[in-house]
């Protein structure tokens, strides 16, 4: 199945992409895909994507990491967002 992740603000900046199409065998959990994209990529990955103030959607949808995704599902990782 293919599953896509898209990435916001300064988290898309440090991580050098807007998105990423992933391809994933089966059902698999939001914490399983950021674990495939830190092998995929690298170790900066996993700690930028389990930080602490990372917000997580699935179809736009406010999720945790344990949530199942299924093919066609776009995935969001997003900081918090903060204004003045």
């Amino acid at each position: 199945m293919t599953v896509k992740i898209v990435f916001f603000a300064n988290l898309r900046e440090a991580l050098g992409v807007d998105s990423v199409d992933l391809q994933v065998s089966g059902s698999s959990s939001v914490s399983t895909l950021i674990s495939q994209l830190a092998k995929r990529y690298s170790s900066e990955w996993l700690e930028l994507l389990t930080a602490e103030n990372i917000r997580i959607a699935v179809n736009h949808e406010m999720i945790n990491e344990d949530a199942v995704v299924v093919d066609g599902d776009e995935v969001a990782f997003f900081p918090p967002v903060t204004g003045g």
